[in-house]
């Protein structure tokens, strides 16, 4: 069944990465595609009024048939009122700057049953400064303070290694290395003055684990041999058919104390007794689960996972969920 909800893609990335000089590019360029952007802007410099028809109205008409949002009030309330210009684009990018992390943006689309009918999160790209990216991941915060830029490329569906043509081929296998330790799943999209294929960022259903298996089965499966640093992917992959009880119970007590430190969940189960596969993916607390395609006869009912977050312990989260399964001890 085709879907037919308008993608939404949420654009990050830490200062300087080259968030404004991509968004000019969309909003500037005859590339065809038909976009409603929502920046927030936080206090830095915008988008060029120079492009904006009518600046005193929420929604801008672009001069490349593009309209841009300026976020004044609630995210829900901007979104609603795009899709009664439905007729006027064709996919809608939100941009994050100033935010610590996507996961406010990315949790509308959990949260809201309206905006889950028309709207569907279709990625997370993050922008990352080839540059700078290595001493900003390696920024020593104080206590209780958060790295910005790892929380960013740990959210992230698409990275966008920006800036290539000013680190040397030797730098750049090393801080795809450094980035693949924080996030092994993220496809990593290499660019130079933001300048990238907005078809490997726009309308690609990163977010859509189904969509992703169906093209790359063993997506969920890279996901070993992780260095310790303090945020990181864990993969678990096991047989075994899941007690639907047990795992309701265990993932929401983990979900409910840990939560805050894992920024992305996500994963394909056999639950007992189902023909299907069972798809979910999860926001910090927020958990969203759906039945998916049929297991095929010659496919082993094997269950992946993975989470992405901060202070991660394999070894819990494994057994954790090994108790999930049918016959284990309760």
């Amino acid at each position: 069944m085709t879907d037919t909800r308008v993608p939404v893609t949420v654009l990050t990335g830490f200062l300087g990465s080259g968030k404004t000089t991509l968004l000019n590019r969309i909003l500037t360029e005859q590339h065809g595609m038909r976009i409603a952007v929502i920046e927030n802007e936080f206090g830095e410099i915008g988008i060029d009024d120079a492009l904006v028809l009518d600046a005193e109205e929420e929604i801008f008409e672009m001069n490349n048939g593009c309209i841009c949002c300026t976020v004044r009030g609630d995210l829900i309330r901007i979104l609603g009122a795009l899709m009664r210009r439905r007729d006027r684009f064709d996919r809608i990018l939100v941009e994050t700057t100033g935010l610590a992390d996507p996961a406010p943006v990315a949790q509308t689309f959990f949260v809201d049953d309206e905006i889950r009918e028309q709207l569907r999160l279709d990625a997370i790209v993050t922008l990352v400064d080839a540059k700078h990216i290595l001493t900003h991941l390696d920024e020593v915060k104080p206590d209780g303070v958060e790295n910005e830029a790892v929380e960013q490329v740990a959210f992230a569906d698409r990275l966008v290694l920006n800036k290539t043509d000013l680190v040397t081929d030797a730098d750049l296998v090393a801080i795809e290395a450094r980035l693949r330790e924080i996030n092994a799943l993220a496809e990593i999209v290499p660019a130079q003055y933001g300048k990238v294929d907005l078809e490997r960022i726009l309308d690609v259903g990163a977010f859509d684990l189904s969509r992703v298996l169906e093209t790359d089965p063993q997506f969920l499966t890279d996901t070993e041999h992780q260095h310790d640093v303090t945020v990181t992917s864990v993969g678990i992959a096991t047989p075994g058919e899941v007690d639907v009880d047990k795992l309701n119970t265990w993932l929401g007590e983990l979900l409910a104390t840990k939560g805050v430190d894992i920024f992305r969940s996500k994963g394909i189960l056999a639950l007992a007794g189902d023909a299907n596969q069972y798809v979910f993916q999860g926001v910090h607390m927020l958990f969203d689960g759906d039945e998916g395609r049929p297991w095929r006869d010659d496919e082993p009912r094997t269950n992946r996972l993975v989470f992405i977050g901060r202070n991660l312990d394999r070894a819990e989260l494994e057994a954790g969920f090994t108790a999930c399964l049918t016959g284990a001890p309760a």
